[in-house]
């Protein structure tokens, strides 16, 4: 079929381009004319759309222009992409529409799946929001799934990326207390799920896309060490990330959340390598590695 990706150069959207490829797919590029419009004349004739453009939540400081850009990208730009899809004749069959975690907020070791309420916070409420920008699509009869992805594992980028220099120098840590949960999910495993979720027609609504294996900030951090055969032994303080990061800090580092796939598991999909030192090996490839020293 073909399919229309808005964010496609982003870590997520260049690494699903060349699977759907590979799978006979006509892939098309969505492009931003601003932050919250797209240029749709590419969605004619679209049978699935994957929604996955937006501000970095992570890239700067929350200032409130940042704020204001990160709410305006992912809430004003899903509507508007939500919008122009109903409004198709005959519309896609399916929109897989990006979402977070964030949007439990900090809900320390409860167990949260998608029945679980949303927490409360600036992420939390982008989230919800975000979500339900999507719902003029649902209502003129488009299968909406909403993926809610934890923290996405690639060594390209994301927060893999900016953790591997300090680790491998052996400056790596726990964060605040280190009880806090991540729920984490393999740049592989992240792609497969948006492929799966395009192909099942049993998913709909909001979709945790986390590995079953959620794991607290201390055992991340002893598993990174592990992985790297690096010390582990320079924690950064609750105070000091705060200092740093602002209010992002308690939002992204020191929030915890023990998010589980349950339609995933449901639906039927596997993943490929489920543990995170698995995943972190086989990203960072230190199974070639290990075996050669």
């Amino acid at each position: 079929m073909k399919i229309v990706i808005s964010g496609a150069s982003g870590l997520v959207g260049s690494a699903i381009v060349p699977l759907l490829a590979t799978r006979g797919h006509e892939v098309m590029r969505l492009v931003r004319k601003e932050p919250a419009v797209f240029d749709t004349a590419s969605l004619e004739g679209a049978g699935a759309v994957i929604h996955l453009a937006g501000e970095n939540i992570a890239g700067a400081r929350w200032s409130r222009a940042v704020k204001r850009r990160i709410r305006e990208s992912r809430v004003s730009g899903t509507r508007f992409l939500a919008g122009a899809l109903a409004g198709m004749k005959p519309p896609p069959g399916v929109l897989v529409c990006a979402s977070a975690i964030g949007f439990y907020g900090d809900r320390g070791d409860e167990r949260l799946t998608e029945a679980s309420a949303p927490g409360r916070g600036f992420l939390a409420d982008v989230c919800r929001e975000w979500e339900a920008a999507a719902a003029p699509a649902a209502a003129a009869g488009i299968r909406v799934v909403n993926l809610r992805f934890g923290m996405i594992l690639s060594p390209a980028g994301g927060a893999l990326a900016k953790m591997l220099t300090p680790f491998r120098l052996g400056l790596g840590g726990r964060l605040g207390p280190g009880r806090q949960y991540m729920s984490w999910i393999g740049i592989d495993d992240a792609v497969s799920v948006i492929h799966h979720a395009i192909e099942h027609p049993g998913l709909a609504g909001p979709v945790n896309a986390v590995s079953p294996e959620p794991v607290t900030n201390r055992e991340f951090t002893k598993t990174m060490g592990r992985v790297l055969r690096r010390p582990t032994i320079f924690p950064m303080p609750g105070f000091a990330a705060r200092l740093v990061f602002g209010e992002m800090a308690d939002a992204l580092l020191l929030a915890s959340a023990r998010v589980f796939p349950v339609k995933l598991s449901e639906s039927g999909h596997r993943f490929l390598t489920p543990g995170l030192e698995s995943t972190l090996r086989r990203l960072l490839g230190r199974d070639a590695a290990d075996r050669l020293s």
